[in-house]
């Protein structure tokens, strides 16, 4: 039996699935030699925040492939400083740190994985995968702070991750403590984000976190539900994107949102409920968009003016964005029915089954 079925039968052991069902990473994750995790690695089981810096500390150096199970919840007053004498790990108190590792795995387990008010932080790290876990409440301002406000933060020089099957979560806005969801920046690159729940916070998430951070991405988002967000479904500084057979809700500003020649390839996606889902906001430097098959179902569009530049009411292609990869498309019409049951943790990790349904 070879690695990645190794790979596939422990995860679906410890969610009670059929190995059948477990995916392996695609998008642009699949790229720049691949994105494996801990595969191979040794499988180690967690409850705390202070066991999860554990297993990155005992590990026999910074890149021996690892598989974290969690379970239960993470927090602050489970998550303490763990030292590693052979450098094979760099933890902090109250954080969950993947900083200058590689080779890990992420995946909750049994009863489900939350991580309460604590964020999972990537910095110079590579091939991680983060699966089916949790993350609600981080906050950049008031207490406690977690992560600079991200629920996923990639901070710098981070190559090759999935994040899969995850629900991210705030409960307001900026002016609540709150920030982003899923943040990519300071050279990130090859990142896949599929069938995860982004909801309620002013900020989806960015590519390039200033006008001068231009070189991030490429990044795939497809099957994720995007609910009650105000902004950023992402906003994209110079990086290139692919999101398709997304489900986004009650977007109530702008959605989609490449600059400073950004551009995304937006296919198969279904817009209910939302305002402006894809164009050049609050910026008079223009990204572009490849848009094909989306449904936009009571969508609002606002006029273009100085720093409102929005691609409708009849969304065109500005730009063709080229695919490196295979992919299958959902019909968009079917793509509410399917995010909605397969999206976000605890879910059995179900996804499309190529015919408006799910296994």
């Amino acid at each position: 039996m070879n690695n990645k079925r190794i790979l596939s039968v422990v995860v679906a052991a410890a969610l009670g699935l059929a190995s059948g069902s477990v995916l392996a990473a695609d998008g642009y994750a699949t790229l720049n030699g691949g994105t494996t995790g801990g595969q191979g690695g040794k499988v180690v089981h967690a409850t705390t925040g202070t066991e999860i810096n554990t297993a990155l500390c005992e590990r026999a150096s910074a890149d021996t492939p690892i598989i974290i199970e969690v379970e239960g919840t993470i927090n602050h007053g489970n998550t303490e400083q763990v030292k590693s004498s052979n450098k094979s790990c760099n933890t902090r108190a109250d954080a969950i740190d993947l900083k200058k590792v590689s080779n890990v795995t992420i995946l909750g387990v049994g009863k489900g994985a939350l991580f309460d008010q604590l964020g999972i932080h990537l910095r110079e790290a590579s091939n991680v995968i983060i699966r089916n876990v949790h993350i609600k409440n981080v906050k950049k301002s008031g207490s406690p702070i977690s992560n600079g406000g991200d629920a996923i933060g990639m901070e710098k020089n981070v190559s090759n991750v999935w994040v899969d099957h995850v629900t991210l979560e705030a409960s307001g806005g900026e002016k609540d403590g709150y920030d982003a969801m899923f943040d990519v920046k300071n050279n990130s690159k090859y990142i896949t984000l599929s069938y995860s729940i982004l909801m309620n916070s002013d900020r989806g998430g960015l590519v390039g976190h200033s006008n001068s951070d231009t070189d991030n991405g490429p990044v795939t988002f497809h099957h994720n539900y995007y609910k009650n967000l105000k902004s950023r479904t992402p906003l994209l500084r110079g990086a290139t994107a692919h999101s398709y057979n997304n489900f986004f809700e009650g977007q109530r500003a702008s959605g989609m949102n490449p600059r400073i020649g950004g551009k995304i390839k937006a296919e198969n996606n279904y817009f209910k409920d939302s305002k402006n889902p894809i164009g050049t906001f609050y910026t008079n430097d223009m990204g572009y968009w490849d848009v094909s098959g989306n449904i936009y179902d009571n969508v609002t569009w606002s006029e273009d003016a100085s720093k409102m530049h929005p691609a409708g009411p009849n969304p065109t292609s500005t730009t063709s964005v080229s695919i490196p990869y295979s992919y299958s498309l959902d019909d968009a019409k079917c793509i509410p029915s399917i995010v909605k049951k397969a999206a976000g943790a605890n879910t059995g990790m179900l996804v499309s089954d190529g015919n408006c349904g799910v296994k």
